[in-house]
């Protein structure tokens, strides 16, 4: 063994202590931590030839990489609908890594079977019944891509082909309808080879992002053949839903293959007040429900549920002698695109068990009620204009003087080291995005956060009283 590696080995529960150390006062600090800090890289350096140890390395990292880390796993970092990592979660993420598992596969089946067990938790937190099976992923753009994937062989399989076998130019051309689908549905049907010409944007209801069901219907009568649905359960914007029991109903009309992308709408089904935006979500062929966000398990996690788990299993099998048959129930390695697959189900499993569905509801509620006190504080500000209603955890809102996408830069890079938002456009004007999902924030983040962006908005050059 080389002796850099030996000396760590021998030294290893000091240096973990000296990285547990670490951790901890990074995570005592993200309250009050700039939520973007300035800071500067250092410069490049080659790679070492002689390394100088594990404690080397901590030092290094503490002086000059940790300070340019955002505060994403704290209250007020309001992008991306970012969670962080329950106590639970991270406890679990840290015994990942530690137990080092490659989860694929029934010939070393611990793993795997926690992988069944807690998609079995997480199907009954959603509502969803018996008849979706569900795989890890490693976000929504993989779920989303995994759904569509088997969507693509469920068209092969109504038009006696197998694209999967074939190849997608089997398939002929291919639609993909959808009122306001996410920016991952076009890169997954680019990396399917479906093409992003494939997808074919349906009307919206008025001042909405859901879908209009009749658009939808025409839609679907001018199609020759099957096509594919991706229905929208919590739109990126506004976390709008489409009717998905009215767009399911369709089917006893037209031919067509239902993906719902819930990636963070399905947590909805957690509050008896919002349970009734996911209603049908049990209807849909396929499922995409990001875990990263409201789960606040560390990246990268999702979960894909489809109702053809067969047809899965016909795009991802591995084809290898020490693989061994598909069976019955197939190994999650032909399940997903990844060969090697973390057991990313450890921290969902953890935080459930911990905390169960009344701790997540409790999570769910207090981010929406947040959402909504942040778009009062909004639409009272002067300078600040809020674009839609809070329907769920998301605040959309712009300036009410020359709302440009430079301008909305500008305000983002305020408030920044108090509040990280993301820009967007809505209905053609930019904007900003607020999203609620950390399990941390509370009614003094929110307050926070509303007196910078008020601020900010009152200083901003040129800016309306």
């Amino acid at each position: 063994m080389h002796p850099r590696l030996a000396d760590d080995l021998s030294d290893f529960p000091a240096l973990l202590e000296a990285a547990r150390e670490r951790a901890v006062a990074f995570l005592d600090g993200l309250p009050e931590r700039p939520v973007v800090p300035a800071w500067q890289a250092p410069p490049e350096a080659p790679l070492p030839e002689y390394g100088t140890g594990l404690r080397d390395a901590l030092t290094e990292f503490g002086d000059h990489w940790e300070p340019g880390l955002s505060a994403s796993a704290g209250p007020r970092y309001l992008g991306f609908v970012t969670g962080g990592a329950t106590p639970a979660a991270l406890a679990g993420d840290w015994l990942t890594a530690t137990a080092d598992q490659n989860s694929n596969t029934s010939l070393d089946g611990a793993g795997q079977l926690l992988e069944r067990r807690t998609v079995g938790w997480l199907r009954e937190l959603f509502g969803l019944s018996d008849a979706h099976a569900g795989t890890f992923v490693s976000g929504a753009a993989m779920s989303n891509t995994v759904g569509l994937a088997v969507a693509r062989e469920w068209l092969g399989e109504r038009r006696g082909v197998s694209p999967a076998r074939s190849g997608a130019a089997a398939l002929g051309p291919v639609r993909v309808l959808s009122g306001a689908a996410h920016s991952s549905v076009a890169k997954g049907l680019s990396m399917l080879g479906l093409g992003r010409d494939a997808l074919v944007p349906v009307a919206t209801l008025p001042g909405r992002e859901a879908v209009d069901v009749g658009a939808l219907e025409r839609e679907l009568a001018r199609q020759d053949g099957p096509c594919v649905v991706v229905a929208n359960a919590g739109t990126v914007n506004t976390v709008d839903f489409d009717d998905l029991t009215a767009v399911a109903a369709l089917r006893d009309r037209y031919d067509f293959w239902l993906h719902v992308d819930a990636a963070f709408g399905a947590f909805a089904a957690l509050s008896p007040a919002s349970a009734h935006l996911v209603a049908g979500l049990d209807l849909a062929d396929s499922v995409c429900v990001d875990l990263h966000k409201w789960l606040n398990v560390p990246y990268d996690s999702a979960v894909q549920f489809t109702r053809r788990p067969d047809l899965q299993a016909q795009v991802f099998r591995n084809a290898a002698a020490y693989l061994g048959p598909l069976g019955a129930e197939p190994d999650l390695v032909h399940l997903t695109p990844e060969n090697s697959h973390r057991l990313r189900a450890l921290a969902a499993w953890f935080t459930l068990r911990a905390y169960g569905r009344d701790g997540y509801r409790e999570i769910v509620e207090r981010c929406v009620a947040g959402a909504r006190t942040l778009g009062r504080a909004v639409d009272a500000a002067p300078g600040l204009r809020l674009l839609a209603p809070v329907r769920l955890n998301v605040v959309c809102f712009t300036l009410t003087g020359e709302p440009t996408a430079q301008r909305l830069r500008m305000l983002a890079d305020a408030v920044s080291p108090e509040v990280f938002v993301t820009p967007t456009v809505y209905d053609g004007t930019p904007a900003l995005r607020a999203a609620f999902s950390n399990w941390r924030t509370g009614e003094a983040d929110v307050t926070r956060a509303a007196a910078a962006l008020e601020a900010a908005a009152r200083e901003m050059p040129g800016q309306e009283a």
